[in-house]
């Protein structure tokens, strides 16, 4: 009976210190940057890491010859989070600390949005950071595909996504625990800072790329665009039969008119006897697509009157044209020319437009800067969908939620993002650090060079463009 009581008391002294330890007003809120790789500075290891709340400093282990046990000692910095476990210990007595008022610090940890159905309009708006300048180069369409609802809440929810079996070895699906770890930081409601780390993420297109984008050396943003949502696709388990969250948000198809044409050192009397041969007849197929590219036509090289260079501006309705099913385009490959028109055959809920601005050669990258002039709503896409999908197809309408503009020479300039924020209808635009309000109108004066657009469905109401 005696050892028991002295159990009991021992415990009760132990859960008595656990919750009213004299150390959490030394907490510094401010200096928690979960957003950071959660890698110890001093073993650089993952495992059994813990986080000082007072510095916020990593370190491996909490045992008496611990660098984080010397720590407490000697900077008295006395509370720290397990990040496997999310428990808080106190160092040196090496206890566990239970209170109520750290859950906060927990919710930042894990970056989830935990206050039930989502919410747009109760979301902060977030702000992405650019840390080492990061974001300068092609990354910056990121944040664009964050504010894509239906992706962004299945993304948010781990859960979503936890159970999918990849092969042994495989290191892609690190590609979808990343992404889902940067929507869940962005759309934080109880987020310390204003603004968040992509760090971890573009560390796992590094990887997962096999270093064909890379964090300091600038790449092409469309380049990276096909590869991100393809690469997705795949990790989640999807192929070419079987859809993935991001199939059905993005995926639309079209028809594929091709013509083979005859080598133009031919002469007259050759190209038509081929041309009457099977192999130089119109073949029909049909194809998937993620994104349309869309072609801009040739800038002018001639100066006006006051010898300032012309840039050129086309309507968007005038490009999208290489989707009527009647224009044609000579496509050259490596040994042969081909005639191709397009049609489209079925549109996705959301549809990215990536806007051909950037022409590669041998020598050097040149950029057309030709203004696209577009609505910022109402875009009715119907007239470009083959006569039997304009049956099927009820919904062909769209608005425009996300913009990302390419400023400057090729290889030296600078994105920036417009958001439409769904809560309040408002436009913001994003550079760096810097949010700031944005009129719609201005939004037409950049040079876009990608866009999403949502379709319009029956139970939605115009978006307010913010005019």
């Amino acid at each position: 009976m005696t050892v028991v009581a002295k159990v009991g008391r021992g415990r009760a002294a132990e859960d008595r210190r656990s919750r009213h330890c004299p150390y959490l007003d030394t907490i510094n809120r401010s200096v928690l940057d979960f957003d950071f790789e959660k890698l110890c500075s001093i073993s650089l290891s993952h495992i059994n890491v813990y986080a000082c709340l007072i510095c916020g400093k990593y370190f491996q282990g909490r045992g008496l010859k611990s660098h984080a046990y010397t720590h407490s000692v000697q900077f008295t910095h006395h509370v720290f989070l397990n990040l496997h476990t999310l428990k808080f210990y106190c160092l040196p007595d090496n206890y566990e600390i239970i209170d109520s008022s750290l859950e906060d610090v927990t919710v930042g940890e894990r970056t989830v949005v935990r206050d039930g159905p989502i919410k747009l309009s109760t979301l902060q708006l977030p702000c992405v950071v650019t840390l080492l300048d990061l974001l300068i180069c092609e990354y910056w369409h990121l944040f664009a595909l964050s504010n894509v609802p239906p992706l962004r809440n299945y993304f948010l929810e781990e859960e979503n996504y936890r159970g999918i079996r990849r092969p042994p070895g495989d290191i892609m699906f690190l590609l979808v625990q990343r992404f889902g770890e940067l929507m869940r930081k962005l759309w934080n409601p109880r987020n310390f800072k204003a603004h968040v780390s992509p760090h971890e993420m573009l560390q796992a297109v590094v990887l997962c790329s096999k270093k064909t984008f890379q964090i300091t050396k600038q790449g092409d943003s469309v380049d990276f665009l096909s590869w991100f949502l393809n690469a997705l696709h795949n990790a989640l388990g999807g192929t070419k039969k079987k859809p993935s969250s991001i199939t059905n948000v993005f995926q639309g198809s079209m028809r594929i008119f091709s013509k083979k044409l005859p080598h133009p050192d031919l002469t007259p009397e050759e190209k038509e006897e081929l041309l009457l041969t099977e192999e130089y007849q119109e073949k029909i197929s049909e194809s998937t697509f993620l994104y349309l590219t869309l072609d801009l036509p040739t800038a002018p090289l001639y100066k006006d009157e006051k010898e300032q260079l012309i840039i050129p501006q086309v309507p968007l309705f005038n490009i999208l044209g290489k989707f009527n099913g009647s224009t044609e385009k000579e496509y050259k490959t490596y040994k042969e020319n081909f005639l191709k028109k397009f049609q489209l055959t079925k549109l996705p809920p959301y549809l990215i437009f990536c806007i051909k601005r950037f022409t590669k050669n041998n020598f050097f990258v040149e950029k057309n800067p030709t203004i696209v002039n577009f609505p910022i709503t109402n875009v009715d896409l119907r007239e470009y969908l083959t006569e039997e999908s304009q049956v099927t197809e009820k919904h062909t309408t769209y608005d425009l939620v996300a913009n990302v503009v390419h400023d400057g020479k090729p290889t030296e300039g600078a994105y920036r993002t417009h958001v439409l924020h769904h809560g309040t209808g408002k436009w913001y635009e994003m550079q760096d650090l810097q949010v700031t309000d944005i009129l719609p109108q201005m939004i037409t004066l950049s040079e876009a060079y990608i866009q999403i657009w949502k379709r319009r469905e029956d139970d939605d109401t115009p978006i307010h463009t913010g005019a």
